[in-house]
C-alpha cells in the first residue's frame, strides 16, 4: 500500500473508528483497533493515491449506505459531501459514479476479513459472565436474500425452480454463525439457494474451523445430523439440538438418567457423499446422546413438547431444566437474522452482480457488528446483559449522533461517546416471557395484481392496449 499522507491516513482510521464508538478510553474500544485495519489493507496491496474516495473513505461511505435508512448510493454519497463541506475539505461530486467505481475496486477479502474479525475479537473479550457454564455457546442458523433480478446474478444464485424466467428475483442461502454471549456474527458462508451440497448442513461445513474445544453449537433440528455431529465431537465441540424430525425418542430404551432424561446410542450411518472414506473411517462406529424430553405448556405456542439432543453427559453438572432453558436461547438466532435482514434491511440486496452482492452482505455483517460492538459497550458500562438491549435502539441512536461525532474535538467525543452509551442502555428489550403472536398481518398491502410475465412483455402489452 502507497500511502500518500502519512496524517490523512491517521485521521481517516480516527473518523471511521469514531463513528462506531470505538476509543481506547471505553471497553472493547479496540475491536476495530488501528493495527487491524492497517493489516487487512497491508495484506490487500492496495494502491493508495491522493483522491476522495480512498481505501478507508470507501469503507466509510459504504457503511453509512448499510445503516442508513436510505440505503442508496446518493444518500451516501451525500452524507459524505456534507462530511468533507463541515470539515473544510476540498468538494467532492455529488454523483455517484465514482463512489461506485471505488466500491468495485475494493476487494471482497477486505471487507470479510473485517467483518470476522471485529466479530471474533467482541466473542474474545466478553466477560465471563456473559457465558453459560464458562463456555463459548455458538448459535447457527440459516436463511436467503434477494438482489436484483440482472443476468450475472441470476447465473450465480439463480431464481426459485418454480417461477417463471424474467418473474422471480436471483436467491442467495446463507448461514450464519453467532456469538450468544454478545450478538456478533462469527463467520457467514453463501451458496445458491437450491442444488446439490447447496443447504445449511453444507455451509456449516465450510466454517467447521471456527469451533474450538468445548465449545457449544446450539442449533435447530435441521443441523440435527450424525455426520456432522460426529465430526464436531471430534473437534471437542459439544453440541445443543433439536431431535430431527426423522429420528424418534423411546424413552423406555437406554440410560436413564431422570423424568424424560435418558442416554441413547446413535449407530454410525452409511457414509454421505460430502465426506471421504479416510474420514468416514476416523469417525467412532457408535454415538452416545442425551435426549430431554421438554413440556412447553404454553398456551399459544404451536409447540407443546420437543425433544433435546446434546451431547453434555453429566445430569449434575448440565440439569434438565438448564438445558432446556439453553436450547430456548436458540431463538436469538432468528433475532439476530432479523435485526441483519429487516432492521439493516439486508433481506433484499440492491447490487447487480454477485462480486459486489457479497461485498454488500459483508459490510452489512461489518455494520452489524460494530453496532453490536457499542450495544456491549453500554451493557458491560451500565451492568446490563447485551442480549437485554435493543439493537434497532442502538442503530437509530448512533445514527442521531454520527453528525455531531464527525465535528467534535477530541474532549467533546469523548463525553458524546459516553452520552451514546447511556442512550443505548435505556433502550432495553421489554420482558415478555412466553409471548406469542398470531403470523398475521394488519394492514393490508396495495390491491395491485401480481406480475406473471417480464416486466418489458407486460409494458408492450400495456401500450398496445392502449394504442389499440
Amino acid at each position: 500500500m502507497r500511502h500518500f499522507s502519512h496524517g490523512r491516513l491517521l485521521q481517516q482510521i480516527n473518523l471511521l473508528r469514531t463513528q462506531f464508538g470505538q476509543s481506547s478510553d471505553l471497553p472493547f474500544g479496540e475491536v476495530l483497533s488501528m493495527p487491524l485495519l492497517m493489516r487487512v489493507l497491508e495484506e490487500a496491496k492496495l494502491a493508495w493515491t491522493d483522491c476522495i474516495y480512498t481505501p478507508l473513505v470507501t469503507i466509510l461511505t459504504f457503511l453509512w449506505q448499510v445503516t442508513n435508512q436510505d440505503h442508496s448510493c446518493r444518500a451516501a454519497v451525500a452524507k459524505l459531501v456534507a462530511h468533507r463541506a463541515a470539515s473544510g475539505l476540498s468538494p467532492c461530486s455529488p454523483q455517484t459514479g465514482a463512489y461506485c467505481t471505488a466500491r468495485q475496486k475494493l476487494p471482497e477479502p477486505v471487507l470479510a476479513k473485517l467483518a470476522r474479525q471485529t466479530g471474533r475479537q467482541l466473542h474474545a473479550q466478553s466477560p465471563a459472565a456473559w457465558k453459560w457454564h464458562g463456555r463459548d455457546v455458538k448459535l447457527v442458523d440459516g436463511s436467503t436474500v434477494s438482489m436484483p433480478d440482472t443476468t450475472a446474478n441470476q447465473a450465480a444464485y439463480p431464481q426459485h425452480r418454480n417461477q417463471r424466467p424474467g418473474v422471480g428475483f436471483p436467491l442467495a442461502r446463507i448461514a450464519a454463525v453467532f456469538s450468544l454471549a454478545c450478538g456478533t456474527v462469527l463467520d457467514l458462508a453463501i451458496c445458491r439457494h437450491q442444488g446439490k451440497h447447496q443447504s445449511e448442513l453444507g455451509l456449516l461445513r465450510l466454517m467447521w474451523n471456527l469451533f474450538a474445544p468445548r465449545d457449544v453449537l446450539l442449533a435447530d433440528r435441521y443441523l440435527c445430523s450424525w455426520s456432522e455431529l460426529a465430526v464436531l465431537r471430534e473437534r471437542g465441540v459439544d453440541f445443543v439440538a433439536r431431535l430431527h424430525a426423522k429420528r424418534s425418542a423411546d424413552f423406555r430404551r437406554g440410560r436413564r438418567l431422570g423424568p424424560d432424561d435418558h442416554l441413547v446410542t446413535w449407530r454410525k450411518p452409511r457414509r454421505p457423499d460430502w465426506m471421504n472414506p479416510v474420514q468416514y473411517a476416523r469417525l467412532p462406529r457408535e454415538l452416545v446422546v442425551r435426549e430431554v424430553r421438554v413440556s412447553v405448556g404454553v398456551p399459544g405456542f404451536r409447540v407443546q413438547t420437543l425433544v433435546v439432543a446434546t451431547s453434555l453427559l453429566d445430569a449434575e453438572e448440565f440439569p434438565a431444566g438448564e438445558l432446556a432453558d439453553l436450547y430456548r436461547q436458540r431463538w436469538h438466532a432468528e433475532l439476530d437474522l432479523r435485526s441483519l435482514k429487516s432492521t439493516l434491511q439486508m433481506d433484499v440486496l440492491r447490487c447487480k452482480t454477485p462480486e459486489m452482492v457479497r461485498k454488500e452482505i459483508w459490510t452489512h455483517l461489518l455494520a452489524y457488528n460494530l453496532v453490536r460492538t457499542i450495544m456491549a459497550q453500554a451493557a458491560l458500562t451500565h451492568s446490563h446483559l447485551p442480549r437485554a438491549l435493543s439493537f434497532k435502539g442502538a442503530l437509530q441512536t448512533l445514527n442521531a449522533f454520527q453528525p455531531q461525532l464527525e465535528q467534535a474535538s477530541s474532549e467533546l467525543v469523548g463525553r458524546l461517546l459516553h452520552q451514546l452509551l447511556k442512550a443505548v442502555a435505556v433502550h432495553q428489550v421489554a420482558d415478555r416471557p412466553n409471548r406469542y403472536e398470531p403470523r398475521v398481518r394488519k394492514r393490508r398491502p396495495k390491491a395491485y395484481p401480481l406480475l406473471h410475465q417480464p416486466r418489458a412483455q407486460a409494458r408492450l402489452a400495456l401500450r398496445r392496449n392502449h394504442l389499440g
